[in-house]
């Protein structure tokens, strides 16, 4: 059995599977955010304020302490830019330009993540200072809500930009490697 290699007009199997990583990474990432504009955030504001920033507490503390997830997460940046460049290099400059595109759109995620949303679980954190069974009233609820649901819908647009910029990579790969 013949390994395709660039030269020979075809991918290589590092290229195929760096495409189909990246492309699975940032659809998990995707469903992740879109479960939590749908059901997630939306449960939580049925609730009263000790409830959800309780529950903000307890999502946080298992998703930070989470070693897949945080893999997952950076890993989908990681795996999408090296494809472009892989892609680059093979001389697939349409599929590079898309998984390039895909990288650059996840990175915005990674962008609004760190300077918006995760500044906001702090926040909400120290505002419920640990308990918020002790706490009487959380001011800064009202402002997550806005901010940090509005902010998530952004991560959740971009990383399915992503994920379909990652699926037309994959169409155009594989059209280049039946040639």
């Amino acid at each position: 059995m013949q390994t395709n290699t660039a030269s020979d007009g075809g991918g290589s199997r590092l290229a195929t599977a760096l495409l189909m990583f990246a492309t699975v990474l940032v659809g998990l990432m995707a469903g992740l955010f879109f479960a939590f504009d749908v059901s997630v955030m939306p449960g939580l504001a049925r609730g009263d304020d000790r409830t959800y920033v309780t529950a903000m507490q307890n999502i946080n503390a298992v998703i930070d302490g989470n070693a897949l997830f945080g893999t997952v997460f950076v890993g989908a940046l990681l795996a999408a830019a090296a494809s472009a460049a892989v892609e680059l290099r093979g001389g697939r400059r349409g599929v590079a330009v898309w998984a390039g595109a895909a990288a650059v759109l996840y990175l915005v995620v990674l962008v609004v993540t760190f300077t918006v949303n995760i500044p906001l679980n702090n926040e909400l954190a120290a505002a419920a200072a640990g308990d918020a069974a002790r706490t009487a009233g959380f001011p800064i609820v009202d402002r997550f809500k806005g901010t940090w649901v509005t902010t998530n819908i952004v991560r959740t647009l971009c990383s399915t930009a992503a994920l379909v910029a990652l699926v037309r990579a994959l169409v155009l790969y594989g059209r280049a490697t039946r040639r």
